[in-house]
């Protein structure tokens, strides 16, 4: 029997009590390292401290994983049939669902990856920050069901990368497309050293930190109504189709941990209802880092200014427009929430509309100022304690 490897506390721990009772019963188990590029163990390997532990600063381990060989699989594993009866997988209308435009399945993916990196991924390197620019690879509901390797996604984009005819920018896409299947694999390494109690913050100091467990605006939060367009676009992009643009996310998390001080694992928990992919520790791990409590050993947290994000990555209001009809008539100024003279704006009042778009469940610079202001006390508290 083989299986790939979790990372989740709560899945590993089944399959290894799983693997102990099939290989006492003389049942043979081949687990494999398949969710990552590279395996846990080989960037480990490199580590001359902590007797090969894993890591927990990313730019140590970023330096790790690009030192280890490259080998693609190229082995063929075959399985024998089951000699047991099975009923069949259930169909998407008996869950309740629409039959789906395609089936997942290797051959699906692997053309996915192979027409992403013909021609979209050497604008990656934007499309990453653009809510509304160059597509990004949209692999990750793939690489979480397995339907394709991490490894074989790499090794696609070092031969593309082989490419003698390519432009010096095009070359970058592909280094920072690289780089983030890196980043995934680093979380999911901190989930395989340090994901013993996942729900508990990476970083000791910051475990007894006093986020709140709701506030009065989180249900807009959810419902993309929160007055911050960026915001609620990126919310209504989620419940509509089960995926975030990565800037936007970045954006939609700081906006509930910093803004509303809402804890991180109520984003996480609100998130796995929507979102396609099913990576409980790589969830964990981003979540963490946005909030200031996971592997970011920053001083203070970063804290994302959503009028800000607005301007600099979506200027035309193009992701805002798609997302959000009651801004679509609009100017430009007003789609990133406040005007140029920063005044904040009553930024829709259609005449016949039944909801209009509401105004701001927060004032951003204050929130910010009052978060950072806890924030250094509680630090504070915590140096005075130790002395």
């Amino acid at each position: 029997m083989a299986w790939t490897i979790a990372y989740d506390a709560g899945t590993l721990d089944v399959q290894r009590s799983l693997q102990t009772a099939l290989e006492e019963a003389g049942i043979g188990v081949l687990a494999v390292h398949d969710a990552p590029a590279v395996a846990p163990e080989e960037t480990a390997a490199a580590r001359t401290t902590d007797e090969g532990g894993g890591y927990r600063a990313r730019a140590a381990y970023l330096a790790a994983w690009a030192t280890q060989p490259r080998s693609p699989v190229t082995a063929t594993l075959r399985f024998a049939a089951p000699a047991l009866e099975s009923e069949a997988l259930p169909t998407a209308s008996e869950l309740g669902s629409a039959a789906a435009a395609t089936y997942a399945s290797e051959g699906q993916a692997r053309a996915a990856c192979a027409a992403y990196l013909a021609a979209p991924a050497l604008q990656y390197a934007s499309a990453r920050d653009v809510p509304a620019g160059p597509p990004t690879a949209r692999l990750s509901v793939a690489l979480s069901f397995g339907t394709i390797a991490a490894r074989t996604v790499l090794a696609a984009i070092d031969a593309r990368a082989r490419d003698r005819f390519l432009l010096a920018e095009e070359r970058v896409s592909l280094d920072v497309l690289r780089r983030s299947l890196a980043e995934r694999d680093f979380f999911l390494q901190l989930a395989w050293f340090f994901g013993a109690a996942p729900d508990a913050p990476l970083q000791t100091r910051m475990r007894s930190f006093p986020f709140g467990r709701d506030h009065p605006a989180l249900s807009a939060w959810r419902e993309g109504r929160t007055g911050f367009p960026l915001v609620d676009a990126a919310m209504r992009q989620l419940r509509a189709t089960g995926w975030m643009h990565p800037r936007a996310r970045i954006v939609a998390a700081s906006f509930l941990c910093f803004d509303l001080g809402v804890d991180w694992r109520i984003g996480r928990d609100a998130w796995e209802g929507d979102l396609e992919e099913d990576d409980a520790a790589l969830a964990t791990g981003n979540w963490q880092w946005i909030a200031g409590v996971g592997a970011d050993l920053a001083q203070f947290p970063r804290i994302y200014n959503p009028r800000k994000q607005a301007r600099a990555y979506d200027p035309a209001g193009r992701y805002v427009r798609r997302w959000i009809p009651e801004l679509r008539g609009l100017p430009v100024p007003g789609l990133a929430g406040a005007p140029r003279d920063g005044r904040d704006p009553q930024l829709a009042l259609p005449l016949f509309a039944t909801e209009p778009y509401p105004q701001p469940v927060v004032d951003h610079e204050r929130a910010a100022r009052d978060f950072l202001r806890r924030y250094a006390e509680f630090r504070g508290a915590r140096v005075r304690a130790l002395q």
